[in-house]
């Protein structure tokens, strides 16, 4: 704990309950980002088998979600934190609930490869370097709440600027596709709200790294660009 600069309390059993509320985000993160990793590499290699596995583990997220939550609950209720305390399960609620609609988006993108198994669909180079991509945000977002890195969060948050590019580059593809191709509209359909998906995955990223803004600096950055944030965070 004390690598995140929180305070020290005089009950050791506070700051074991913190740093256990924590580590059950980590966890949670961790399958999250594999969650992900695995839908698209379904995507990659069409295979069904490994996208209606992530359908299944989507369960286990959201019991993650429902147990930190109740724990977090607990805290607040029993121990009364405040200041950074305070900010730091706020920072931990809002992150967890983040994290379960990320599964969700994976949830999201393994119902495309199984849905769309063995019909006629558009190349899926663009989608899959987007997702890859994206994952690479999650990993970083979630390395930085792990330290509680302020400049890391600011950099991340900034890089999804390429995510949405990356998006528009792919609605494009795949319009141009349906176009040349009509018969091909349901199936690459569903291929664009795999890639919305992934998109959101981005933003939720975002929505972390301002969670660790909040935390560390005790500003909320929601709702201003990144050079505002720059600014602030720097004052």
């Amino acid at each position: 704990m004390e690598n995140m600069n929180l305070n020290k309390h005089i009950s050791g059993q506070f700051n074991a309950e913190l740093e256990n509320v924590r580590n059950q985000v980590l966890v949670m993160g961790g399958l999250v980002e594999q969650q992900m990793n695995d839908a698209i590499d379904a995507v990659h290699d069409q295979d069904k088998d490994v996208a209606k596995r992530v359908v299944e583990r989507d369960r286990k997220v959201n019991s993650l979600e429902v147990s930190i939550d109740e724990e977090c609950t607990r805290i607040i209720a029993k121990r009364q934190p405040a200041a950074s305390d305070l900010r730091l399960v706020i920072a931990i609620i809002k992150t967890i609930a983040d994290l379960e609609r990320i599964g969700d988006e994976a949830k999201q993108v393994a119902h495309m490869v199984i849905d769309n198994a063995n019909k006629t669909q558009p190349p899926l180079v663009s989608v899959e370097h987007m997702g890859r991509n994206v994952v690479k945000m999650l990993h970083e977002s979630l390395d930085a709440f792990a330290r509680m890195d302020v400049e890391a969060a600011v950099k991340i948050h900034a890089s999804d600027a390429k995510v949405n590019r990356e998006y528009e580059s792919v609605v494009r593809e795949l319009m141009t596709f349906m176009m040349e191709d009509p018969r091909s509209i349901p199936h690459v359909l569903k291929v664009l709200w795999a890639a919305r998906a992934m998109e959101r995955v981005g933003d939720r990223c975002k929505n972390i790294c301002e969670y660790i803004i909040y935390f560390v600096k005790g500003k909320d950055v929601r709702h201003i660009d990144s050079e505002e944030m720059e600014s602030l965070i720097n004052k």
